[in-house]
C-alpha cells in the first residue's frame, strides 16, 4: 500500500479514467448491438455488462499489481461484433455453453504456453481479413443510419474527422459528446427508459451444441488470440515492458470461465485503450505508469455496478447513434485489419477470399460466415502457397521450343 500511495500520480490515474471511458464510449456500444439484435431482456443485458465490468475490473487491479505495468483487460470488441450476426440465430444458453469451451481453450493454451506457437502457425494475414469480415458491417451501418438521422450522423463524422486531425486520442469520446449533445437538444432521449439501479448477477445455464461451439468459439478465440492478446503485446513490448503472455492469457481465461454463464463472452488484453496507459502521457518514469491500470480498474468496477443505469441509458437514445457510434469507434480497427490482411502479398487472394466469405454473411451447412472465411482462406493460403515439385537430379530440363523463324 505505501508503495502505491508513493508512486501515484494524477496523470496516471486520468490515464486511467480516460481508457476506461473510451472502452465504454466504442465497444460497449457494440454489445447493445448484440443485445438488441437477440431480444435479450433487460437484466440479462444488464448482467452481460456487469460481467464483463467487474471481470475487467479485478484483472486489471491484480495483473497491474503484480507485475507493476499498465495492464488493461477488457471485453472482446471483435467478439462483440461477431455475436451481433450470431445471437439472433442461437439462443443464449447455447452461447454461454461456447464461451465457456472458448474460455476453457484459451487456458489451456494460455497454461501450455503454445501461445506463440499457434500465432506463428495461423497466417496474421487470414487472421487479420477475418477481424475485418466481421467488422465490415459496423462501417456500413454507419452510413445505412444517414436515412435515419442525416445531421446527427453527419456531426458525429465531422466530429470524429475534426478531432481525429487535433487531438486523435480522444477522437471516439468526442464523438459520443456531441451525439449526445445533438441528441438531448433535439429531444430525442426517451427519458421514460431511464432508471437508477445496480447491476446483479443473472444465471444463464450453459447448453452445448457442436455447430454452435463451431460457430462461436472458434471464431471467438481466433479473434481473442491474433486481435486483441497480439496487438495488446504489441502495445506493451513497444513501450519496453517485457512481461509474460501466458500469464495474462491465463488470467483473462479463468476470470471469462468463471463469467460465463452470467453473460461474459471474452475478457482479453486490451490493445487501442491500453496504449494511453503504457506511454509517456500517463508518466514519464514507466514503472510508476501501473497506477494507470490500476485506476482503470477502480473505474471499471464503479461502473459495472451501476450496469443497470448504464443499459437504460443507452437504450434511451435513438438506435441512430448507437449504429453511428459503434462504426466510428471501429473505423480504426477495420483499416488496422484491411491493412494487415493485404500487408502480405503472397497471401493477398487467400485473404481477399477471408474476408469477402465472412464479410457475405453467408451461413452453409449452419455454420456461420466467420467459420467458411478461416476455413476457405486457410485452405487458399495452404493451396496457393504450396512449394512447386523440383525436378530430379539427373534428370533432364524441358527444352525451350524454338520460335520460328519470321
Amino acid at each position: 500500500m505505501k508503495a502505491l500511495i508513493r508512486d501515484f500520480s494524477l496523470s496516471a490515474a486520468v490515464a486511467g479514467f480516460i481508457a476506461t471511458v473510451i472502452s465504454y464510449a466504442g465497444p460497449l456500444v457494440i454489445i447493445f448491438q448484440a443485445a438488441r439484435a437477440a431480444d435479450l431482456p433487460h437484466d440479462v443485458l444488464s448482467s452481460w455488462i456487469w460481467t464483463i465490468s467487474i471481470g475487467s475490473g479485478v484483472l486489471g487491479i491484480l495483473l497491474s499489481l503484480r507485475y507493476r505495468v499498465p495492464i488493461v483487460i477488457a471485453w472482446s470488441a471483435p467478439g462483440s461484433a461477431l455475436l451481433v450476426t450470431l445471437l439472433p440465430e442461437i439462443s443464449l444458453n447455447q452461447a454461454v455453453g461456447a464461451y465457456l469451451v472458448s474460455s476453457l481453450v484459451m487456458l489451456l493454451v494460455g497454461l501450455s504456453g503454445a501461445f506463440d506457437r499457434i500465432i506463428r502457425r495461423l497466417p496474421a494475414a487470414i487472421a487479420a481479413a477475418m477481424l475485418a469480415g466481421i467488422l465490415f458491417r459496423f462501417g456500413t451501418g454507419l452510413f445505412v443510419s444517414l436515412k435515419d438521422a442525416p445531421w446527427l450522423v453527419l456531426a458525429m463524422l465531422g466530429a470524429y474527422l475534426l478531432c481525429k486531425r487535433l487531438l486523435p486520442r480522444y477522437a471516439v469520446l468526442a464523438v459520443l459528446v456531441v451525439g449526445v449533445v445533438i441528441v438531448i437538444a433535439t429531444g430525442e432521449v426517451r427519458s421514460e427508459a431511464l432508471v437508477i439501479g445496480l447491476a446483479a448477477p443473472v444465471w444463464i445455464t450453459p447448453e452445448f451444441s457442436l455447430p454452435v461451439i463451431l460457430n462461436v468459439a472458434f471464431p471467438l478465440m481466433v479473434v481473442a488470440l491474433t486481435g486483441q492478446f497480439v496487438p495488446g503485446m504489441a502495445v506493451l513490448r513497444n513501450d519496453g515492458y517485457q512481461t509474460p503472455a501466458s500469464p495474462l492469457l491465463s488470467s483473462s481465461a479463468l476470470g471469462s470461465l468463471v463469467l460465463a454463464p452470467f453473460g461474459c463472452h471474452g475478457l482479453n488484453l486490451a490493445a487501442i485503450t491500453a496504449a494511453i496507459c503504457t506511454g509517456k502521457a500517463a508518466h514519464e518514469d514507466p514503472s510508476r505508469r501501473y497506477i494507470a491500470g490500476v485506476s482503470g480498474g477502480v473505474f471499471y468496477l464503479l461502473l459495472g455496478l451501476f450496469g443497470a443505469t448504464l443499459v437504460s441509458l443507452f437504450m434511451a437514445f435513438p438506435a441512430a447513434l448507437v449504429a453511428a457510434l459503434a462504426g466510428l469507434a471501429l473505423l480504426a480497427a477495420i483499416g488496422g485489419a484491411l491493412a494487415g490482411a493485404m500487408a502480405v502479398p503472397a497471401d493477398r487472394e487467400a485473404a481477399l477470399i477471408t474476408f469477402l466469405v465472412t464479410a457475405s454473411g453467408m451461413s452453409f451447412l449452419g455454420l456461420s460466415a466467420a467459420f467458411w472465411g478461416l476455413v476457405f482462406g486457410i485452405a487458399a493460403h495452404l493451396l496457393l502457397n504450396l512449394k512447386k515439385t523440383p525436378v530430379p537430379a539427373g534428370m533432364p530440363a524441358r527444352p525451350k521450343q524454338e520460335q520460328p523463324t519470321p
